[in-house]
């Protein structure tokens, strides 16, 4: 999957590595499963609304990481090395 938003893949560096398995897998699912990632943006932003097999704890935590409160700048995809890194 190539990610045309960047805000999965920032959502991922900043989430992934505190999830629970069952997080995971429905990270997974909702990042594979759509055929296309802005209906996730728009999901998460609540431009549209989410269909309910996406509706769970993890699309919660999005909806809550799109809000930006911190007003961080997200213009491009992070690098992946993140991926590879031991979790602290």
């Amino acid at each position: 999957l190539i990610l045309l938003h960047p805000l999965p893949s920032l959502f991922a560096k900043e989430n992934l590595n505190r999830m629970s398995e069952q997080q995971l897998n429905l990270y997974d699912r909702l990042i594979n499963e759509p055929s296309n990632d802005w209906d996730i943006y728009y999901w998460a932003t609540e431009a549209k609304p989410t269909p309910a097999e996406f509706e769970n704890d993890v699309m919660a935590m999005l909806r809550e990481f799109a809000k930006n409160k911190k007003r961080e700048q997200r213009l491009r995809q992070p690098d992946l090395e993140y991926l590879f890194e031991p979790p602290c």
